[in-house]
């Protein structure tokens, strides 16, 4: 009997062995082939299995001590909102917990177990498993991550999730003092739902650390009156427009190259002039030259008269013979 047949849909980990009919060696080969994931320490889910929320809380569920929540990146991860660094998922990440009032920090192996002043409404239950809330989890990261990165988070929690910045602000009293609410404050006054990837709220904290103007978020650009390339960043006036594209040119087929020469000389005979931000260009000189660039081209003097949209000429009445 093929063991890939005995896999369960739901995630299950090494206790679970003998009653799948698994050895240890056996998982080991079915990793290696694909076949099986390793989802946390010690737990894995079959191949195919849908990798929704549900699947998340039950997998964190099985290394978790009675009395605990999910809490912060793994809160995070339940929730749609990956924000490990490439490097952690090199290995397996430690899954985050706190403890519910009355219970101690859990000490087993794989866990970070901690202490946090949760209110009830902050715990949601997932699968059975306790998780605290997206928009707690959005305020904690926005504590405890790195600075851009705590940015990305909250604003993608939010996107997800439906979180406004009114939902967000509503609870900073409750952080006063706490290590973290520094750092915070201020980036929660410039939180956008609308940012639909990490890179692409790192792109906008730099352009709100520059001191530039705030530009319009996914604004579409008509071609012959219907809405074809849409512009992660814009500045509609001054039509200049800024763009994350995190794909090196060797790492797009032939098609893909020609429609962004097509996309990008479009933009050109409509007036627009185009920054782009690669992955590499979040610090020191790449990071400062395109910040430069965008500098630059807003005070570029502009006229309205550069461009002007296409008007089919007149057909003239037949002159009588």
């Amino acid at each position: 009997m093929d063991p890939r047949a005995a896999l369960p849909s739901y995630p299950f980990g090494s206790d679970d062995l003998p009653r799948l009919g698994l050895s240890e060696t056996r998982l080991r080969r079915l990793v290696a082939d694909g076949a099986v994931h390793r989802v946390l320490r010690g737990v894995y889910v079959a191949a195919g299995v849908e990798n929704g929320p549900e699947l998340r809380a039950r997998a964190a569920g099985l290394v978790m001590a009675e009395g605990q929540v999910l809490r912060d990146r793994t809160a995070a991860w339940v929730h749609g909102v990956d924000v490990y660094s490439y490097a952690e998922l090199e290995t397996t990440p430690l899954v985050e917990t706190c403890a519910l009032p009355g219970a101690q920090p859990t000490r087993l192996a794989g866990i970070d177990g901690r202490t946090r002043d949760l209110a009830p409404y902050d715990v949601l239950d997932i699968g059975g498993v306790a998780v605290t809330t997206p928009l707690r989890t959005a305020l904690d990261l926005g504590c405890h991550l790195r600075r851009r990165e705590a940015y990305a988070a909250i604003n993608e929690l939010a996107h997800r999730h439906d979180l406004s910045v009114r939902d967000l602000v509503a609870e900073l009293p409750r952080f006063r003092g706490r290590r973290g609410v520094r750092q915070l404050r201020p980036l929660l006054a410039i939180v956008d739902p609308r940012v639909e990837s990490q890179r692409e709220s790192w792109t906008l904290l730099a352009i709100h650390d520059a001191g530039l103007p705030v530009p319009t978020l996914q604004h579409w650009v008509d071609v012959d009156g219907v809405p074809t390339y849409r512009l992660d960043f814009a500045y509609l006036r001054r039509r200049v427009y800024v763009e994350y594209d995190g794909f090196d040119a060797h790492e797009r087929d032939q098609a893909q190259r020609d429609h962004d020469r097509r996309r990008r000389a479009v933009l050109r005979e409509q007036g627009w002039r185009g920054i782009v931000v690669r992955r590499g260009d979040f610090g020191g000189a790449d990071g400062e030259r395109w910040v430069h660039d965008l500098r630059a081209a807003l005070a570029a003097p502009y006229s309205s008269q550069r461009w002007q949209p296409r008007r089919p000429r007149p057909t003239l009445p037949a002159v009588p013979a």
